[in-house]
């Protein structure tokens, strides 16, 4: 049969959940979960019962529930229960269930009253429940029985802290009717944890067991100790009843006929029972249901938006138009060369943040690529001299020489020109390849046609590499007219004169003392682990030395190291590190840092390198040579000068020295201008004014323009997406205004919660006031509790064992509002009349607090 309630809900909740779906999301309401807290035998079970309406929890005696169940309800087409402990089998007959929650109890707590905080985890799967969490906790007792522990009580009260403690779960603190309200321990559990009283329904049970002559009136109309939700009386099955298996329909039937017959609660029976407190319940899932609308709302609004643009395009879309197709060919092939020249010549619109690309790498490889590779091809000293003095000796012939023959100055300096090609075409090849890579970056808006995508690239493609050869022809051109005529005449050239009274200088000329030339984070990698490991600081390069820092503060200098006599080497990649190494060494075999003769410092990418190796160009470390030191000192020996020789190529050193710097400052200058000019530009205009006229040329439009299987999918994708978008925006409007939500009820004065530590305020029994006359005045009401009847515990103002609520706003509100859940809107409020049930000669009951109010 299910609950009545909960199956209303269920469909909208599944409107939401498709409405979800269809755009392939999950609608995470996270509905409230139910606990139920209480003393032992205080019908908590059988309220979770009745709520679910299933019969499946164990019955009986003394502490039943002695580990928590963590009842799951998922919506399902079929209904079955199952175990998180034994998943493989499912559950059908809720009497087999019944009996696996009793046997995994005794499992863990033993067959002698024994408890244990391990939770029993129950999924059950039916048409007629809502995706909810239920919680039925052991009852609160005092005394320890069996193999319980002597703290039991607080075990108890831990267990269900944890459980009652989160936001959203919502409260029934069960107390039978039969026991003193002020000494109920879940109400206090339930303060502690929800001191505003949103989430706590007091739930009465047991008031068919009352004492003859007694009722609990004043307690479910919520004037006495007051809750903010107030209370809710239910009558559950006895357990005659439960072994003579009554169905919780006849159970629900029997609850009914009870507060319709019983004279003090039948003017509130519309408000008593299982169907009511399932009604309150539904009603706070409502609420949260609600409250989660907005959020949702504006999630499917800003997917919506974003949508709305690309949408716009497709809605009258017509995939075989030829006019459609002539105008994307010409849109797409327009805005490719846009981009192309974006990416190149720079924009401030769709800047990459994360890499360099496009023209910044190009003016990286000009500027510290090639000049790096420029002085990785310059002269070693002793192969240059030994060079100078074979040249000079084989000029002179037999003859010894007394001048310093210009031809050998002439044959040094055409054989370094001559090694400039390779650095400078392996410049264009570097050029080529981000051209090319480029040229990929941008036909990626293509992606829709991969034919026309594919011809662009091609064609771009062929068009680079035919520029390629031109570029190249042009630089060797270059480099054969450098080599043509020695312009000794050049105003930047020493002279003759000069070369003979210059000193010879091992290094190039520095830049400017303690310029700063670059600062950035390299790790040193070769310190041992004994040491510390490789370890990551902040390095500053200056003209002078090289130092290092703790971090970029530059406060705590670890180390200062001068630049003379050293050099680079390229050391290779560890087989498990990620990292590009390269280090500095001693020319002089020196350490270099501590006990270390050289230094590998480790960047993150190849480039990070290079890039460091070009400021250290600038600061006049040079990269060493190949040749081995061996080799040169074997040579070297075979090799001797007298004085006049040694002078002449003293003066020819000076003299290619300053002729092959005025070369690669010319070199250095022509090189990124010739690469502008007739490769980059020339592929800019040729993207502009002819590749639309190559690609008509190379196949028909139609098959340029066919459109990929994934571009067709993803269209479809997008509409199906915005159409389900606007109707979960539709689904959750509607049930914006299909549902009311219930205000909160105003506070009251549940300060008793707290000040009844000791002894009870008042009983809320009360004799019945049927049993009286018919005649009988309406203010007598027999021994009404008052304070005559018991002494007031703490000041004037917390006595609450007189019938009127000290946080009362007034009369008025009484009259307003006879509901103690503050009377839903959808509930109008009720007249004040007599029920059809009472017999004519029973009088009316007004409240104590006001006698001259109208009559229930």
């Amino acid at each position: 049969m299910g609950n009545r309630g909960m199956e209303e809900l269920i469909p909208l909740v599944n409107k939401l959940q498709d409405a979800f779906s269809s755009i392939g999301q999950s609608c995470h309401l996270d509905l409230p979960q139910i606990a139920v807290v209480g003393g032992q035998s205080a019908g908590k079970s059988s309220v979770l019962e009745n709520f679910v309406g299933r019969d499946f929890l164990p019955r009986g005696s003394g502490i039943v529930t002695r580990r928590p169940l963590i009842l799951q309800l998922i919506f399902s087409k079929t209904e079955y229960a199952e175990f998180l402990h034994c998943k493989s089998k499912k559950f059908t007959d809720f009497d087999e269930v019944r009996q696996e929650i009793e046997a995994e109890t005794d499992r863990v707590t033993g067959t002698n009253k024994g408890i244990s905080p391990v939770p029993i985890n129950l999924r059950v799967y039916s048409p007629h429940v809502l995706n909810l969490t239920l919680i039925d906790l052991p009852g609160i007792t005092k005394v320890p029985v069996g193999d319980q522990p002597p703290d039991i009580e607080y075990q108890i009260k831990d267990m269900i802290l944890q459980f009652i403690s989160r936001e959203s779960s919502l409260i029934l603190a069960v107390t039978p009717a039969n026991m003193d309200l002020a000494n109920s321990d879940a109400l206090k559990l339930a303060k502690e944890v929800d001191p505003q009283g949103l989430r706590t329904i007091g739930v009465i049970t047991k008031l068919d067991l009352m004492d003859e002559g007694t009722d609990a009136r004043d307690v479910l109309e919520n004037k006495l100790l007051p809750l903010r939700r107030g209370y809710i009386g239910v009558v559950n099955r006895s357990q005659k009843d439960i072994e003579g298996k009554k169905d919780i329909r006849a159970a629900l039937a029997a609850e009914r006929k009870f507060f319709l017959s019983h004279p003090a609660y039948r003017h509130m029976a519309d408000r008593m029972g299982t169907p009511h407190l399932q009604k309150t319940l539904n009603q706070q899932l409502t609420n949260h249901i609600r409250e989660s609308l907005p959020t949702l709302r504006s999630k499917l609004q800003s997917q919506l938006l974003s949508l709305e643009k690309e949408v716009e395009e497709y809605k009258n879309f017509r995939p075989d138009d030829p006019t459609r197709k002539t105008k994307a060919l010409l849109q797409m092939v327009q805005q490719f060369g846009v981009d192309f020249e974006k990416r190149i010549e720079g924009s401030g619109d769709q800047v990459d943040t994360l890499e360099l690309s496009g023209g910044a790498r190009i003016n990286r490889i000009f500027h510290e690529r090639f000049p790096f590779e420029l002085v990785k091809m310059e002269f070693d000293e002793k192969d240059l001299r030994r060079e100078i003095s074979y040249a000079i000796k084989n000029i002179h012939g037999v003859r010894t020489g007394l001048f310093t023959p210009d031809l050998a100055f002439e044959a040094i300096v055409k054989k370094q020109v001559v090694k400039l090609k390779e650095p400078c075409l392996k410049c264009v090849d570097l050029v080529i390849q981000e051209l090319i890579s480029t040229v990929r970056q941008c036909t990626s808006k293509l992606s829709s046609y991969p034919r026309l995508r594919e011809e662009t690239e091609r064609i771009v493609t062929t068009y680079i590499r035919e520029r390629e050869g031109r570029t190249k022809d042009q630089i060797l051109l270059l480099i054969d007219i450098e080599q043509s005529y020695i312009n000794t005449n050049h105003e930047d050239f020493i002279g003759f004169a000069n070369a003979q009274q210059r000193s010879t200088q091992l290094n190039k000329k520095r830049a400017i003392p303690n310029q700063v030339i670059r600062r950035g984070w390299l790790t040193i990698n070769n310190i041992s682990l004994m040491k510390g490991g490789s370890k990551e600081y902040w390095f500053v390069l200056t003209a002078e030395s090289l130092s290092w820092y703790k971090d970029e503060e530059e406060k705590e200098k670890k180390y200062m190291l001068p630049l003379d006599n050293l050099k680079i080497r390229d050391v290779e990649k560890g087989f498990m590190s990620n990292k590009h190494v390269f280090a500095i060494f001693n020319t002089e075999q020196r350490n270099v840092y501590k006990d270390l003769r050289q230094i590998e410092l480790a960047c993150d990418s190849q480039e990070d390198v290079d890039s460091w190796k070009a400021s250290f160009l600038r600061a006049g470390v040079y990269p060493e040579k190949d040749q081995a030191e061996n080799e040169d000192g074997a040579q070297e020996n075979t090799f001797s000068m007298d004085p006049q020789l040694e002078r002449q190529v003293e003066t020819i050193r000076n003299l290619v020295d300053s002729y092959v710097a005025i070369i690669n400052k010319s070199i250095r200058d022509l090189m990124p201008k010739t690469i502008m000019h007739l490769m980059i530009n020339n592929t800019k205009a040729f993207i502009h004014h002819e590749l639309l006229a190559y690609l008509y040329s190379s196949a028909d439009q139609s098959s340029l323009m066919e459109e990929s299987a994934e571009q067709a999918q993803r269209r479809d994708d997008m509409l199906r997406m915005y159409h389900a978008l606007k109707e979960a925006l539709n689904i959750i409007g509607d049930i914006s205004t299909s549902t009311v939500s219930t205000p909160v009820p105003p506070p009251v004065d549940d300060t008793w919660l707290q000040n009844t530590s000791g002894h009870s305020p008042t009983p809320q029994r009360r004799p019945v006031s049927s049993v009286h006359p018919p005649g009988r005045p309406p203010a007598v009401r027999g021994p009404t509790p008052g304070p005559p009847l018991i002494p007031v515990p703490v000041g004037p103002t917390a006595s609450f064992s007189a019938p009127p609520i000290p946080s009362r706003p007034g009369p008025q509100s009484v009259f307003a509002n006879n509901d103690p859940f503050s009377a839903p809107p959808q509930i109008p409020s009720r007249p004040a009349r007599i029920p059809p049930g009472i017999p004519p000669g029973v009088p009316r009951r007004p409240p104590p607090s006001a006698p001259a109010r109208p009559f229930f």
